[in-house]
């Protein structure tokens, strides 16, 4: 099992990557820490909380991370998510709490201590926090994997822009340049492959009729996210971004791609915007990993076999889901 921290903005692609990266083995989650984006942070917080729930996982703690990026103004993206962050679900709420100590406090402890992995589903604020103060902590995560950004897919919030980093540009600049300077690698999940995971009205429907309670609850929160798709991008289904970047963790076979030297722009109409030295234009030492390819039958298989289960509570396997093909 690999120690991993989910940073997050739950977020309805937040919830479904949270309930994957329980769902499998190979993962420690040892917490969850929350930031703004999709929602405030103390929002996201007790929206992971509510899934950990579902998932009867509510040792898991959720740590409360940076209430606003470092220097823009606060822009959440609850026109996508819904006024609660999941779909306008409106979940009863869990009665545990969060952890008292903050995010970025929580992160700079255990980096202190140990090498361990970090999976980024929001905008960078709490990491920036952490390593422009102790930028030596990079050298303690053993991996870097961040659902933003983009190559050479349009933006979603801009013309060039994927949300996270439009979020806080600031945050997603410093940390690409501190790990240039320490020499380490942030596996970028942008929207050249998330756009390609698309949870469709008959993939949710199949889940359902495998597995009534998690498919249900999965129903539940993507409505609304389903309906704001149609709106916004002409799309039947919901691109679900954020489980692929726990499922690239696990398995490196889902994606592929290349490494380059990225910076993020921060100002004016290109905020936000991954500028990936593709051509080694600036001669400068990879910082990034940008993956552009991924199979999206593997993917929901991957899923779906790790999510769902059976009545008798074991869980469903490759050969079973010969349907998927047709979906």
């Amino acid at each position: 099992m690999r120690k991993i921290i989910i940073d997050c903005d739950p977020g309805i692609d937040d919830a479904l990557a949270i309930m994957l990266a329980v769902n499998s083995p190979e993962l420690e989650i040892v917490a969850i820490t929350t930031v703004s984006g999709n929602v405030p942070s103390d929002m996201g917080a007790v929206n992971a909380k509510k899934v950990l729930r579902q998932l009867n996982r509510l040792d898991i703690p959720v740590y409360i991370g940076e209430d606003a990026p470092l220097r823009e103004e606060y822009i959440d993206a609850r026109d996508t998510h819904g006024m609660d962050g999941l779909g306008e679900s409106f979940l009863p709420e869990v009665s545990s709490g969060c952890e008292k100590q903050s995010a970025v406090d929580f992160l700079t402890e255990i980096l202190e201590k140990e090498k361990i992995s970090i999976i980024a589903l929001g905008p960078m604020t709490n990491l920036a926090k952490v390593f422009s103060k102790k930028p030596h902590l990079i050298r303690n995560v053993e991996e870097l994997v961040s659902m933003g950004g983009n190559f050479r897919s349009h933006g979603n919030c801009s013309p060039v822009a994927e949300y996270n980093y439009w979020c806080d540009p600031d945050a997603a600049a410093i940390v690409y340049d501190l790990f240039e300077k320490e020499g380490n690698i942030i596996h970028m999940i942008g929207l050249d492959v998330t756009r390609e995971i698309v949870l469709t009205p008959n993939r949710l429907e199949y889940m359902c009729r495998l597995d009534k309670e998690n498919g249900e609850f999965i129903r539940k929160i993507t409505g609304f996210y389903m309906d704001f798709h149609w709106v916004q991008e002409g799309i039947i289904g919901c691109v679900i971004n954020d489980p692929l970047a726990v499922a690239y963790f696990i398995d490196r076979s889902m994606c592929s791609g290349f490494d380059s030297f990225t910076a993020v722009a921060t100002d004016g109409i290109c905020r936000g915007q991954t500028v990936v030295d593709s051509m080694d234009f600036w001669k400068k030492e990879p910082n990034s990993h940008i993956l552009t390819e991924t199979d999206p039958e593997k993917f929901f298989r991957f899923f779906m076999e790790r999510v769902l289960k059976k009545e008798d509570g074991s869980k469903w396997n490759d050969e079973e889901l010969k349907l998927l093909h047709e979906l």
